[in-house]
């Protein structure tokens, strides 16, 4: 805020706003209500873009800070296809008062990510969610026989990288628009990519990813896989795309299929709850011993 402070105590300013909306793909947008560009950051701020946003409310304590923007779809900025598509879902979103004569006296006011994102009549809204939003979530480990990480994150540690939980492929065929079709990956076993993910890689969808419902091979000895629900775009044969390997949780696919059992974040040993409302009966095996053989 250097040498902000001091322009705006002057009382004759020559402020404005200026928006930074980064997407998950790293693609930048920058809009200000100013009547001309802006550059800062090494990013350049459109002006008459049709962003506006309602005062942002922020607080001392653990409440969320929000605002909601406003703007007009165009093909030169936000278009009604890449929100569809969900490429604004998650977007990194700053917003800065700038003193458009001297770009360098500027101050951040907010910092967050579009959270619920509707469109209408030619114009989106988009609601913004604060950085304190994080604190809201539940934290804590949940005990429980199946693994409670995500595959590939740091809790796991399984490197999805490795060519024997990913491969890149062309899309040999698409029907209705979540089943694909692949030329021959006998590297992998049926069902290898279940649960797994399917992120496209080039064509319209670039960009977007979406959980494999089933991975099987077909009759002609093509490899089939079926998303749960289509992708945001629809992509084109020819397109590639990069499979990765699923993960149904349990302790066996953990140590057979990833060699990674060190890490394993789940309890395969805990009781249920129906051998915990059983009661000792002669002949039985609740006996009060170890539960694995």
């Amino acid at each position: 805020m250097t040498g902000l402070g001091d322009h705006l105590e002057t009382g004759l300013t020559t402020t404005c706003r200026c928006w930074a909306i980064v997407r998950a793909d790293g693609v930048t947008f920058g809009f200000t209500d100013h009547d001309l560009k802006i550059e800062f950051e090494g990013i350049e701020f459109k002006a008459q873009s049709g962003l506006t946003a309602r005062a942002v409310m922020a607080g001392s304590g653990l409440s969320v800070d929000n605002s909601e923007a406003m703007g007009a779809l165009s093909d030169a900025a936000v278009t009604e296809a890449d929100i569809e598509a969900g490429r604004f879902d998650g977007a990194e979103v700053r917003l800065w008062q700038v003193n458009w004569a001297d770009p360098d006296q500027r101050a951040l006011r907010f910092r967050g990510h579009i959270g619920e994102l509707r469109r209408k009549a030619g114009a989106f809204h988009a609601e913004l969610r604060g950085l304190t939003e994080a604190l809201n979530q539940p934290q804590g480990r949940v005990y429980q026989a199946p693994c409670g990480a995500v595959l590939g994150d740091t809790r796991c540690g399984v490197d999805l990288a490795d060519p024997a939980f990913s491969v890149e492929a062309d899309i040999d065929a698409i029907d209705a628009g979540r089943v694909f079709d692949f030329a021959r990956l006998d590297q992998f076993e049926p069902d290898w990519f279940t649960r797994g993910t399917l992120e496209v890689l080039s064509g319209p969808a670039a960009g977007l990813r979406q959980h494999i419902k089933q991975d099987d091979v077909a009759a002609d000895s093509a490899r089939r896989v079926g998303l749960w629900q289509p992708l945001g775009a629809m992509p084109r044969v020819g397109d590639r795309v990069r499979l990765i390997a699923g993960c149904d949780k349990r302790a066996d696919t953990c140590r057979l299929k990833f060699s990674n059992f060190m890490n394993f974040q789940g309890f395969p040993h805990i009781p249920g709850e129906d051998w915990l409302m059983r009661v000792p009966r002669r002949g039985d095996s609740n006996s009060g011993g170890s539960l694995s053989s």
